[in-house]
């Protein structure tokens, strides 16, 4: 069965670069732009994982992660972020972030290492 993928990434370049890659692996990738549309299309749809950035329009990732976990949905994130902070990380671990990794320091190939890890 093909693993679904929310990417939620207001940087459109970067979400369509992980968009290909992920799907050139095999998996099937949904994008929203910001953590609303992410928090909207969570609700209606399963997925296998999201992949969160933090710093996003009209609802940013801590927002959705205490939404989430509001709303009660399960799936998997993984926050994907530019905010290096050691208290940033914890706080998005506390509100349920499975994994959290600094997006200038990977590379997308080790984006799709980390998920496939995750999806195990």
């Amino acid at each position: 069965m093909v693993k679904s993928i929310l990417i939620s990434e207001d940087e459109k370049a970067i979400a369509e670069a992980l968009k290909l890659k992920l799907e050139h692996s095999g998996y099937e990738v949904s994008l929203a732009g910001n953590g609303e549309e992410a928090l909207d299309l969570a609700k209606n749809k399963k997925f296998d994982l999201i992949i969160l950035d933090l710093i996003m329009p009209v609802m940013d990732g801590f927002g959705f992660l205490e939404a989430a976990k509001k709303e009660g949905i399960k799936t998997p994130i993984i926050v994907a972020s530019n905010l290096s902070q050691p208290e940033d990380e914890k706080r998005a671990r506390e509100l349920g972030a499975k994994d959290f990794f600094i997006k200038s320091n990977v590379s997308v190939s080790e984006i799709v290492e980390k998920i496939a890890n995750v999806l195990k």
